[in-house]
């Protein structure tokens, strides 16, 4: 059986790639986890319970120790018989303390023992990437779609290092971004921006429409003056806003027109990369096409690359060349926007397609609707093996127990389900029973020749 910790490196898949080949950006391995600090409570049950037993059996002793004394000092004598009344405010003071005591004596051995045993195994990590690899080419938009929490802004934030990735490489023009020191990676920023998924709350409301787009220019130095205040006339021009709203605030404008600044300000400093996170989720639908029309005329007139991120499967199929489908930090397929959506092979990516409505009565009338039973599992205790098997209609055992590694499946389309291979694509098809994917060859993951980490 094939190693199922492997991940096919997928390079390549759709686009041929400008300079000779060579994507702009190169993903490998990218993993960001959140430590959330230490839950006793779980680790104390992953304790053994003879231990469990001794820390409990301990506290009560402590606490009766602690009880007693203080009885005696607050007047009790338990030889020589009184009055009631006189045994009832010592009696009380000796629960107290002995309850307290034994408390804070329970918590303390807790702590120190769930340390020492348990260790890290009792974080709570948050596995919001989770070792993805894949390649973005010069000029091309690829689409990163999943369902809300799978972890796909997550992802672009940590590419461009706006959250600091717990480990992995980003490949940028030959230098691997996730370990560039802050002053080498500010001078890579002014051609890696992002136009933020909230247009009302990623514009600083004290700052004019001027000063937001010209902010990148002064921080980079790339115009001063009359200069500069031309340069962000132009910007307003391109992205559809007249230059006389340069002296407005943020709130004097609608949404649609926010977004427009905020995309106005990404493009100040002539990008190569431009993460788009939900750019068009808080719009309304007109406005939405406005948006994504906009970016792809900027794209044709300056040879933009896009990571276009929308849980909108209709806006991710207008705009995407290429289309990567997340499921709790992994990716679980990839291929070119026309042939996800004609030939999906994943069992997840089904249910997401058969979830977008389709505009004619009759034909919607006759589509069968995928239903996927039960919620998104917690990445802070995602599934063992397959992370979507507990969700999957087509489950068997071994699913709970390999993880898919992300291999071709047909020409420039890559999957990971272990219920699929290439000679075998079509899951309906499979075998009740059988894992196709676990006997078929894997190729080996290589490393770009054109790619070097310095």
């Amino acid at each position: 059986m094939t190693n199922p910790e492997t991940q096919f490196d997928p390079v390549n898949m759709s686009l041929p790639a400008g300079d000779g080949g060579k994507p702009l950006i190169s993903i490998r391995d990218l993993k960001l986890h959140f430590d959330l600090g230490a839950n006793m409570k779980l680790g104390f049950s992953k304790l053994p319970k003879w231990l469990r037993l001794v820390i409990s059996f301990a506290s009560v002793l402590i606490g009766a120790g602690f009880g007693v004394k203080a009885a005696r000092l607050a007047g009790l004598n338990f030889r020589n018989g009184g009055p009631i009344s006189d045994l009832i405010i010592p009696s009380l003071i000796a629960l107290v303390v002995a309850f307290l005591t034994g408390t804070l004596c329970f918590y303390f051995l807790r702590a120190i023992l769930v340390r020492a045993v348990i260790g890290s195994a009792a974080h709570r990590i948050v596995k919001a990437v989770d070792g993805v690899t894949i390649d973005i080419n010069p000029g091309e938009t690829l689409g990163l779609v999943g369902e809300s929490g799978c972890g796909k802004s997550s992802l672009g934030r940590a590419i461009l290092r706006l959250t600091e990735p717990t480990s992995g490489q980003v490949f940028y023009h030959d230098q691997d971004l996730a370990h560039l020191s802050s002053r080498k990676m500010r001078e890579h920023r002014r051609h890696l921006q992002i136009v933020f998924q909230d247009p009302y709350a990623s514009l600083n409301p004290r700052m004019t429409v001027g000063q937001i787009v010209r902010e990148p220019l002064d921080t980079f130095k790339l115009a001063r003056g009359k200069e500069a205040e031309q340069r962000v006339q132009e910007l307003l021009e391109t992205v559809g806003l007249s230059k006389r709203f340069i002296k407005r605030y943020p709130h004097e404008f609608s949404g649609g027109q926010r977004q427009r600044i905020g995309i106005a300000r990404a493009l100040a400093v002539d990008p190569d990369f431009i993460v788009a996170d939900e750019p068009i989720s808080a719009l309304d639908v007109s406005i939405q096409a406005q948006i994504m029309n906009l970016l792809e005329k900027l794209q044709r007139e300056k040879n933009l690359t896009y990571l276009f991120i929308s849980h909108d499967l209709r806006a991710i199929r207008h705009v995407s060349d290429r289309i990567a489908v997340m499921y709790l930090g992994k990716l679980v397929e990839v291929a070119a926007a026309k042939t996800i959506y004609a030939d999906p092979l994943m069992p997840y990516t089904k249910a997401l397609i058969s979830a977008v409505p389709v505009p004619d009565p009759k034909i919607e009338a006759s589509r069968r609707r995928i239903v996927l039973e039960g919620d998104v599992p917690s990445p802070i205790n995602p599934p063992t093996g397959c992370r979507f098997h507990t969700r999957c209609p087509y489950m068997i055992e071994v699913c709970k127990e390999v993880v898919p590694p992300l291999v071709e499946i047909k020409p420039s389309h890559f999957a990971a389900c272990i219920r699929i291979s290439p000679e075998q694509p079509d899951i309906d098809r499979v075998t009740l029973g059988e894992a196709p994917g676990l006997s078929a060859p894997l190729p080996e993951a290589e490393e770009p020749t054109s790619v070097v980490s310095n």
